[in-house]
């Protein structure tokens, strides 16, 4: 069975989950050593991923629909950009790959990019609109 938790529109990734990735993303970063298999750890490197325009990480901004990691310790990331004209949208694909590539056991990764739905303000978390003084 594969661990899944879906973002965007209708869901988020649970409070605790979000406030857990919050906390430890530090103390992972320090040790560089994640768990794939445990989701809090998936999260908690792909908030250190900021977009190149936006001074956000890429969870915060609402730019994550899902993630999965099957007992292949296999991540499949579905994403979105900003605008279908982004300038990164041949290359930040690829660095999301890269930065989960480098987790600990992580033995794959694949990202797909979508258009559907499109990203708008509304999907950014407080913690971005706050980081941004939005609220």
């Amino acid at each position: 069975a594969s661990q899944s938790i879906a973002a965007g529109l209708n869901a988020r990734y649970s409070r605790d989950q979000e406030l857990q990735a919050d906390q430890l993303g530090a103390e992972y970063l320090a040790r560089n050593r994640y768990n794939p298999q445990n989701m809090v750890d998936v999260i908690a490197v792909l908030k250190t991923i900021y977009d190149p325009e936006i001074p956000v990480n890429i969870h915060d901004l609402g730019l994550i629909y899902s993630v999965t990691i099957n007992e292949e310790a296999k991540v499949n990331i579905q994403m979105t950009l900003t605008a279908p004209g982004c300038p990164v949208a041949q290359t930040f694909p690829g660095q999301v790959e890269a930065t989960v590539l480098g987790v600990d056991g992580v033995n794959d990764c694949t990202v797909e990019l979508t258009w559907d739905p499109p990203w708008t303000q509304d999907m950014m978390s407080e913690v971005a609109k706050v980081q941004l003084g939005w609220i």
